[in-house]
């Protein structure tokens, strides 16, 4: 059952200020109720030591969901679609999500070295493509695992030969992932096809 915003501080208020600073791990409340640290609902205070971790493994899963659906709906004859010259076509973006976008953003976000692949293409068939893209987002989430919000400050080569943290590097892939399932759903969209969260929306 989950506890309210409300009753969560109103009881968080009416613990002793003293005590509260002796405590070393996060108190749980439920319902008003402090819990003791041996209770079932102990899995919450570890999952809160991690709240920005969790909250990518999060989305990582859903994305994997949504960008893989979407790779799987457009028709091998369309992978080749841009809606005009300059842009990128379908197997383009699929390309570019397996090498540039998770293999070197996971990497990046998790500190665990990316996986040796052979190339990428854009003009790859749909079948070596997709299957790609369903293997570097299963390194994501082995590599996402062990990741703890304590190593998010940690600096880690990025782009361009420069630094970043792996703090940066994570809300990048949060803003990849975004940009191009939103990018595959236009592209669906224009060959008359549902993208797959409006789909199951619909449904």
């Amino acid at each position: 059952m989950k506890a309210t915003l409300g009753t969560i501080l109103l009881a968080v208020c009416a613990l002793p200020a003293a005590s509260a600073a002796q405590t070393s791990q996060p108190i749980i409340v439920v319902d008003g109720v402090p819990v003791d640290a041996g209770a079932p609902v102990l899995r919450r205070g570890v999952d809160a030591l991690n709240p920005v971790s969790n909250a990518f493994r999060s989305i990582a899963q859903r994305q994997t969901k949504n960008i893989t659906d979407a790779a799987e709906a457009m028709p091998a004859d369309k992978y080749g679609f841009k809606p005009t010259p300059a842009q990128m076509s379908f197997g383009d973006v699929v390309a570019h999500l397996i090498q540039e976008g998770n293999d070197e953003l996971c990497s990046a976000s998790s500190g665990q070295k990316k996986p040796e692949r052979p190339k990428f293409s854009g003009t790859d068939p749909k079948d070596k493509l997709v299957a790609g893209l369903k293997e570097s987002f299963q390194f994501c989430a082995t590599a996402l695992a062990a990741m703890q919000d304590g190593q998010l400050g940690d600096s880690m080569p990025f782009f361009g030969g420069r630094m970043a943290t792996r703090g940066l590097a994570t809300l990048i892939t949060v803003a990849d992932w975004a940009d191009h399932y939103s990018q595959m759903a236009i592209y669906l969209r224009l060959n008359g096809l549902l993208p797959p969260t409006a789909k199951r929306g619909a449904q």
